[in-house]
């Protein structure tokens, strides 16, 4: 066979391999086309730490903003869109959208995990562990570390985002250090339940149990305070006896002032 004929014989080879290729899209194409959706399937991945958003309430959303969905061809469904209707309520952190060849729309949603809960006179707000602000919801209220007293935010209780006003998000940033480490440590985590500011701008956290409060200052040196706030509980409430004092500062470095 001569180079012609060889060249010839390789095209024509080609040309038939991607015929057959765009036959088999186009005829997957057709088939999915005629596939109608004939139900939802909502996965809330994490309903067990949660309840801000229910299965019921992704049908409602849907119902109303997406329009008909049941009855449709599968290959004319928006995904994006009906992920975009999902993510864009404010206790959602994020949605997938997809479809199975037995006519099935599956929507799986992960829930925002709030770490904190600042109370202000007006109204209350959730923060996630990367400084996520969203409203609390009337459905479910979190169990999680409380802020209240004279918040520094001009954020109110329909405010979604991240702070963006320089002085505030810089109280903020290290508020929320304070709470990702209490959060994050075993041994606080759950004995400290509320963080109050008071009229000048400092912290006072109060535990689960005991009557102390302990005047923690401006939220910085969390290391060095939450040690000595560990040396009251091994050294001074085994010597004095639990709740002989009602305040512990530890506001001045290397010391524990009691009283």
């Amino acid at each position: 066979m001569n180079r012609i004929v060889k060249n010839m014989v390789l095209s024509l080879g080609g040309a038939a391999l991607l015929l057959c290729i765009a036959c088999s899209f186009i005829a997957g194409r057709s088939s999915r086309s005629q596939v109608i959706c004939e139900r939802l399937e909502v996965v809330i991945t994490d309903s067990l730490e949660n309840s801000f958003v229910s299965k019921e309430d992704v049908r409602k959303y849907l119902d109303k903003e997406y329009g008909q969905y049941i009855g449709v061809a599968v290959d004319s469904l928006d995904l994006v869109k009906i992920e975009k209707i999902i993510d864009n309520r404010s206790a959602v952190d994020k949605s997938q959208a997809y479809v199975t060849k037995d006519g099935t729309l599956h929507v799986t949603v992960s829930q925002r995990r709030p770490v904190v809960r600042f109370q202000k006179k007006n109204g209350g707000f959730y923060a996630d562990a990367e400084g996520f602000i969203f409203p609390l919801q009337s459905s479910f209220a979190s169990h999680v570390q409380v802020i209240d007293g004279n918040i520094p935010l001009a954020a109110n209780s329909g405010y979604k985002g991240i702070i963006e006003d320089p002085k505030e998000k810089e109280w903020f940033q290290k508020v929320m250090r304070l709470v990702n480490f209490i959060e994050n440590d075993r041994q606080w985590k759950g004995k400290i339940v509320q963080i109050h500011v008071d009229s000048k701008g400092e912290l006072i956290l109060i535990p689960r149990e005991g009557k102390e409060h302990f005047l923690f200052g401006q939220p910085t040196g969390l290391e060095d305070k939450f040690s000595r706030m560990a040396r009251y509980y091994t050294t001074i409430i085994p010597a004095k006896g639990a709740d002989h004092y009602r305040k512990v500062d530890l506001r001045y470095e290397g010391q524990i002032v009691c009283r």
